[in-house]
């Protein structure tokens, strides 16, 4: 986040917090204008007025003061949305908690919008019932091409076009298909990952059977992330 105003009010969601003293917190935020490391002096005290604003798991208006340190300070917290139902589920709390670190990570020394818009809207998935296995290939899918490292999903190890009449299964030290007669991918799951990697998650959420096809595109994700 650029720091040639002194003071700015954003949106955030808190991605770390970290006991600092007798009352303060140190908090990594990702924000649309990206991660930022802020000090919430007093927040642990019982009255603190920044208390309720500044939860896991929720979205979150904040005002910053940056001074002449790198970390800024929080001067006020306002909660937008919380997303309650996470602590309700143990794996969708899990899922979230791997996403915020993995964005935590991937952030650092960036300014893009994407991290924030990415981490929200996994947030907003798991929170209205969308399946994990849905949000996470979404996630994973997306945090690649962000990243720089995206799945050819339209060329395979030969450089020809993939075929809709063809199945396929992921060549990993190649990063690219190849045909299989009996191979895990055919042309609806390609069509699915395209929609996952290219379009908003609640779109992709609403695609027949993809609660069904996303087990097999998550592993095939999840390898990928390992290799780069």
């Amino acid at each position: 986040m650029s720091k040639s105003t002194a003071d700015t009010r954003t949106l955030a969601i808190v991605l770390r917090r970290t006991n600092y003293g007798e009352a303060d917190r140190i908090l990594n935020l990702i924000t649309p204008e990206g991660k930022v490391s802020a000090l919430a002096r007093g927040v642990r005290r019982a009255k603190s007025k920044l208390a309720g604003g500044i939860e896991m798991f929720s979205l979150v208006e904040v005002n910053l003061h940056f001074g002449r340190g790198e970390m800024a300070t929080v001067t006020g917290a306002r909660m937008v949305k919380f997303f309650g139902a996470l602590l309700a589920d143990y794996g969708r709390m899990e899922l979230a908690s791997l996403i915020l670190k993995k964005i935590s990570l991937a952030a650092e020394g960036t300014d893009s919008a994407e991290y924030f818009d990415l981490t929200r809207e996994a947030l907003e998935g798991l929170e209205a019932g969308v399946s994990c296995a849905v949000v996470e290939s979404w996630f994973l899918l997306n945090f690649l091409r962000v990243t720089g490292e995206e799945v050819n999903l339209y060329r395979d190890v030969r450089g020809e076009k993939l075929r809709p009449d063809v199945r396929y299964d992921y060549d990993v030290n190649e990063m690219a298909f190849f045909e299989r007669l009996e191979g895990e991918f055919g042309a609806d799951e390609i069509k699915l990952m395209r929609l996952l990697a290219t379009a908003k998650l609640a779109v992709a959420a609403k695609v027949k059977q993809a609660e069904e096809m996303a087990p097999g595109i998550l592993r095939l994700a999840r390898v990928v992330n390992k290799m780069v």
